[in-house]
């Protein structure tokens, strides 16, 4: 253990003080709570006539402010700050004066949880606060907190180092309020994603994260080893495949938010770790799913926002319904000045060259048409836009196009210059399936290691039949930056994966 801090003694030493006086600092009691800080803050008006209001409230002092025989306090719940009145009159029994003299003033730190009852009132500067009539000490905090101070709309002592932050999320969620509200508007976009899915039909499942082959993306795995079986397995970079299992299966409407990992590089929109929500519609196509894609997320827009105009950066992105639609082969000419249609390899190589980004021999057609389009074109949507229409070698596992030759039926959606959605309208034909995973196979001989492993029991399930389908991926933590304006995937991940910390 490292050193303990004088403050840290102190507060050991006042653990031992709750033994001598025979009160239990970490009681294992069930204390009833019937209202939080944010039902009382909104709904006491304090106005004559109004009917007296008792409270149980449970909570972690965040300030305390003795004045002789009274005290005011803060306590803090999950919904938010409320202040507390303290006075001895109103903890003493009888003649016995612990609660006040010995703990409440002596033993009580911020950082402490404890439960009180009491009434509902206004102070002279209009203030809602509780006067507190019954107190009940619940758990002692032995590490102080950093106390974040406030001043003439000025803050000081922040906890703001971020790789602090993340590292110690449970401090960063205590003094930091605003960063509980972000992770509570991620739930509530979940929520409304998966109603919005349930009403239309949808199944929730759950398939595999331990995989024999890790498919359904074009990502480096990771691997670890399965004792009882004596084999490698790999953590899933995609559920597609096995989403598209239970279309065989029957199944016309499937839907999972996904945790997979992808052993690749880290930066402010990227984590090892990450959710996706992939879903699989039967005898649908991706002209549908592009229609279902943007009525969702103007929907989530509203019911986070109460409108579709959401500022982001230095942006305010529109989610109104429909969104613009650009042909990937398109963007590239309008950014390069060079029609790339009818381009062989070698020279997608020279136009990368040319435009000075970063390519090898290891890279086919495809991965040279997606590195033209990351670097030169997709900073540039920052509205909503879906790019349609790939070429077949970026798409193996999607349907050739109805009526273009050489592209396929695929979109991503492009919002505030990033990649936040992947669809198709899905390859369900078993014989060319084979033959594009097999061309992945040849990239993996190539030295590719994100091409796609083929995958046979996948292959022997569309031999069995697999109808018409739509499906698509969205990155719910890029979505959760989107409408919660964070600029760092970080900020939308409780957990972010880091360094292991240095012991001292």
């Amino acid at each position: 253990m490292s050193q303990l801090s004088e403050q840290e003694i102190v507060r050991r030493e006042k653990l031992k003080e709750f033994e001598r006086l025979g009160i239990e600092a970490y009681p294992a009691a069930l204390y009833e709570v019937n209202a939080t800080s944010k039902q009382i803050l909104s709904t006491f008006k304090g106005e004559e006539g109004e009917a007296e209001w008792h409270v149980s409230i449970a909570g972690r002092i965040m300030a305390i402010r003795l004045m002789g025989k009274a005290a005011f306090a803060v306590l803090e719940d999950q919904h938010g700050r409320i202040q507390l009145y303290v006075s001895k009159n109103d903890l003493q029994r009888g003649e016995d004066s612990t609660l006040w003299d010995e703990v409440f003033k002596k033993l009580l730190d911020i950082g402490d949880f404890i439960g009180i009852k009491g009434k509902v009132f206004k102070t002279k500067t209009g203030e809602t606060s509780i006067h507190v009539h019954e107190f009940t000490f619940l758990s002692k905090s032995l590490k102080p907190l950093p106390i974040v101070k406030e001043k003439d709309g000025e803050i000081y002592d922040s906890f703001s180092d971020p790789e602090l932050r993340y590292r110690q999320r449970y401090v960063d969620l205590i003094v930091n309020q605003g960063v509980r509200d972000t992770f509570l508007k991620r739930t509530q976009i979940i929520k409304t994603i998966r109603d919005y899915l349930n009403e239309h039909g949808g199944i929730e499942v759950d398939t595999p994260v331990l995989q024999n082959i890790p498919g359904g993306a074009a990502a480096r795995p990771f691997i670890t080893h399965h004792n009882a079986l004596d084999t490698e397995f790999y953590l899933r970079i995609a559920n597609e495949l096995y989403l598209k299992r239970l279309i065989v299966g029957g199944f016309e409407f499937v839907y999972e938010f996904s945790r997979n990992f992808r052993n690749e590089g880290m930066d402010r929109t990227h984590n090892p770790e990450f959710t996706v929500l992939e879903f699989y519609v039967a005898y649908k196509d991706y002209f549908w799913m592009m229609d279902f894609t943007e009525q969702l997320f103007e929907k989530i827009a509203l019911k986070l926002h109460g409108t579709t105009d959401v500022p982001v950066g230095d942006n305010i992105v529109s989610f109104k319904a429909p969104f613009k639609r650009i042909g990937i082969i398109d963007a590239i000419t309008e950014a390069t000045g060079v029609d790339i249609s009818a381009m062989n390899e070698d020279q997608l190589r020279e136009l990368c060259k040319k435009h000075r980004l970063e390519v090898d021999a290891t890279m086919g057609k495809g991965k040279l048409i997606d590195e033209l389009f990351s670097e030169l074109c997709e900073k540039k949507f920052v509205q909503p836009t879906f790019i349609i229409d790939y070429p077949v070698e970026m798409s193996p596992l999607t349907k050739k196009h109805r009526s273009k030759p050489g592209l396929v039926e695929r979109f991503e959606l492009m919002i505030n210059g990033k990649e936040i959605a992947n669809a198709y309208s899905e390859l369900n034909d078993p014989i060319d399936q084979r033959a594009r995973f097999e061309e992945q196979a040849k990239l993996m001989e190539r030295g590719d290691d994100e091409a796609m492993f083929i995958d046979q029991d996948f292959l022997r399930a569309l031999e069995y039949g697999m109808p018409p389908t739509s499906g698509i991926g969205i990155g719910i933590d890029r979505l959760c930056m989107l409408l919660t304006n964070q600029a760092s995937i970080q900020e939308v991940l409780l957990f972010p994966q880091m360094k292991p910390e240095k012991q001292a």
